[in-house]
């Protein structure tokens, strides 16, 4: 019961800045635009990974669906260290680099505490 309420604890605070962030893409908000201008990526692919993490999202609180939670998990580590990889590669300071690895830190406590019903091969 503890791991449960752990689980569930790190997942809610892992995909809620991973949901805000995939419609705030969605809706290529101007902070977004910004960001990508200056990491130097083209603006669809702002849609492209919001789509992505609010599929991800729906995955992890979906019940079942094991393998799908191993790809949406996968998918986030992903994104979050192409996010520290880019703003370090434009000179980007701390405050920049340090959220997406506290975020990925929590959704990786998220993945190893996660109940045997939501591994692959559950039901």
């Amino acid at each position: 019961m503890k791991f449960t309420v752990s689980y569930w604890i790190l997942t809610v605070l892992f995909l809620l800045p991973m949901a805000a962030g995939g419609v705030a893409d969605v809706l290529n908000v101007e902070q977004v635009q910004e960001i990508m201008k200056h990491l130097g990526y083209p603006p669809y692919l702002a849609v492209l990974l919001g789509v992505l993490k609010i599929l991800g999202t729906i995955a992890l609180l979906a019940p079942g669906f094991g393998t799908l939670k191993e790809w949406a998990y996968a998918g986030f580590a992903f994104d979050l260290l192409g996010a520290v990889v880019s703003h370090a590669a434009v000179g980007d300071g701390a405050g920049d680099i340090i959220p997406p690895i506290v975020i990925a830190v929590i959704g990786a406590g998220s993945y190893v505490l996660r109940p045997e019903s939501r591994r692959p091969g559950a039901l």
